[in-house]
């Protein structure tokens, strides 16, 4: 069942997301060799917790820790650990937080240092299918036009789209309704209501779009250990449009990059 937030818990929504925003831009610059994903961890935990919220994946479904750091052929649910980051890498850093009782969770895929083209293109794409699958997230659309979009634009890159993970509704819980997958046929799937936020995170394999387990029965990584990227973003849909609670912002002010692609999703511009 698709739980409809009213403007008010929209807003105690944007920030629980906006402590996940400045949780990754504050990890940003300590990205690089020779970094170990606990030490993030550990971070990004002090981190949260001095911003007044709570580790929203710390102890959910029994995770270990607070944040899903999953390099290279990972695509999510990394443990982290102290394998330290190679020049070349790249990571996704999954971060969840719970502030007034509602859970912010997205996703970015960095780069250690300098990464080859072809990874960076992989990078580049799953990122801007990202936004061509919010811009579907709209009054009358169903939940296969999102995973359309999405899958169209990535596998007319050569791209894989992994099928077992998808994307999620949102609220005071980490799970709800629907399921947004990043895959699927136009005009299926539940209708989109206002109100409602969900999570759209597109994870795309250079490769297959199979994946496989590790023993630690977390750690999800492609079949043909070819690399995958995650992005993600929590996004209300607001007078039938979409609207981005959270935002790469911070992450892009500690890289120094300048971009605009989140204008056309924003209501508001933050500090």
């Amino acid at each position: 069942m698709i739980i409809p937030k009213s403007r008010e818990e929209i807003e105690l929504m944007r920030e629980s997301a906006l402590i996940v925003s400045k949780t990754l831009g504050m990890l940003a610059p300590e990205i690089k060799p020779g970094v170990t994903t606990s030490h993030l961890d550990k971070l990004a935990e002090e981190f949260i917790r001095d911003n007044g919220a709570v580790p929203g994946f710390l102890g959910l479904y029994d995770f270990p820790n607070s944040l899903c750091v999953s390099p290279n052929a990972q695509v999510v649910h990394g443990i982290p650990n102290d394998t330290p980051l190679n020049e070349g890498d790249i990571i996704s850093i999954d971060c969840g937080a719970i502030k007034n009782g509602f859970y912010g969770d997205h996703a970015y895929t960095f780069e250690v240092g300098e990464v080859a083209p072809e990874v960076k293109k992989l990078l580049e794409v799953t990122k801007e299918s990202l936004y061509v699958g919010i811009r579907e997230f709209k009054a009358g659309n169903r939940v296969g036009d999102v995973g359309y979009a999405i899958q169209k634009f990535t596998e007319d890159h050569g791209y894989g789209v992994v099928r077992e993970l998808v994307g999620h509704g949102l609220g005071k819980t980490m799970h709800e309704d629907p399921e947004m997958p990043n895959y699927g046929k136009r005009g299926r799937g539940k209708k989109f209501v206002e109100g409602m936020v969900v999570a759209i995170e597109p994870m795309i394999n250079m490769g297959t779009k199979r994946i496989k387990q590790l023993p630690d029965g977390w750690t999800i990584l492609t079949a043909d250990n070819k690399p995958s990227a995650h992005f993600e973003h929590d996004v209300a849909l607001v007078d039938g449009k979409p609207e981005l609670l959270s935002t790469f912002k911070y992450i892009y002010e500690s890289l120094n990059i300048n971009t605009k692609e989140e204008d056309e999703f924003r209501a508001k511009v933050y500090d």
